[in-house]
């Protein structure tokens, strides 16, 4: 009788969802929405650790940096009580919870929202002269001292915004600018806060115009690495903050606003990205595009006049 040969058995093929690098690239690639990890999450405790890993977290909030959905949106209620209500925009299963995302009363009531941007909510608290850091998500709340210098800004004059560094998820810096009055001179401050080192930076601040001040129903715009704030009617002017350089600029607006007769006007992000600005008179919108040259110079170049009665059915 011949002697049995033993053939050395090949390894079973790993399915391709046991490979950890294949089912990161395809969990990255799920839609943006509310439930899309969570129900990743429930699927075993493998694709739980997964989808929780902080690194994950990074590369798929970088992966839709570009399409974020909009999950709702803040009212500021003034009458009869003040406080912060949140407003769904997603149906079910995405649909948040209006209670979770709505914020409380405090110190009486006496509190401004200044900004919301990359999940998180800035609120200053005017009887504790404190800044609120909130994230809704989680609930976190972080509490942070006015700084020094601001102690000539009225709360009415200040605005402010939060953010997060590019591609940072665990550091957050808030920008608070005000005016005040100083003789004859009007000037714009600005503090930066850093969450990574816990202190605020340098005063900053420029001469504007006298009388002048940021306009409070208009929040800022992020374009690039810059905040633009509306200034006042009087002024008709733009604020730049610019991050990097830490530099408050004045632009001007791209028309006599005031020549134009009734109409309201706002900053924007342009399409293609870059300074964009709105105006809207009746039922005709401009929309304009700021341009630099290589020396700063600002000039605007107006992009499209968009007749809004031949498109949609307004009423008188």
């Amino acid at each position: 009788m011949s002697s049995l040969r033993h053939c050395p058995c090949s390894p079973p093929t790993a399915s391709p969802l046991d490979l950890d690098d294949l089912l990161r690239e395809i969990l990255l690639r799920l839609p943006p929405q509310p439930s899309s990890l969570p129900r990743a999450s429930a699927v075993c405790k493998g694709w739980r650790l997964l989808v929780t890993d902080p690194r994950f977290l990074r590369r798929f909030r970088i992966h839709h940096r570009r399409s974020p959905p909009l999950i709702g949106f803040f009212i500021e209620n003034i009458l009869p009580c003040r406080d912060l209500s949140f407003e769904p925009t997603l149906e079910l299963p995405n649909h948040a919870p209006v209670k979770r995302f709505s914020l409380q009363p405090q110190d009486g009531g006496l509190f401004r929202f200044l900004s919301c941007r990359h999940g998180l909510v800035l609120i200053i608290l005017r009887k504790r002269n404190k800044v609120l850091i909130w994230d809704p998500v989680t609930g976190n709340q972080r509490h942070i001292a006015v700084p020094p210098g601001f102690e000539m800004v009225l709360t009415s004059l200040m605005n402010g915004a939060v953010l997060h560094a590019a591609g940072d998820a665990r550091h957050f810096q808030v920008v608070l600018i005000g005016t005040y009055q100083e003789q004859q001179d009007t000037r714009v401050v600005a503090r930066v806060y850093s969450s990574e080192t816990g202190l605020w930076g340098n005063v900053i601040s420029t001469s504007v115009s006298s009388h002048t001040y940021i306009c409070r129903a208009m929040r800022c715009v992020m374009v690039g690495n810059s905040l633009y704030w509306l200034l006042s009617e009087k002024s008709s002017g733009i604020l730049e903050f610019d991050l990097d350089r830490e530099s408050l600029t004045r632009i001007p607006v791209p028309l006599d606003i005031y020549a134009k007769g009734n109409g309201r006007f706002t900053v924007m992000r342009a399409e293609g990205g870059g300074l964009g600005f709105l105006f809207l008179s009746g039922y005709d919108a401009q929309l304009w595009n700021c341009k630099k040259d290589s020396d700063g110079v600002v000039s605007w170049a107006l992009t499209r006049n968009i007749q809004l009665g031949n498109l949609l059915s307004l009423k008188p």
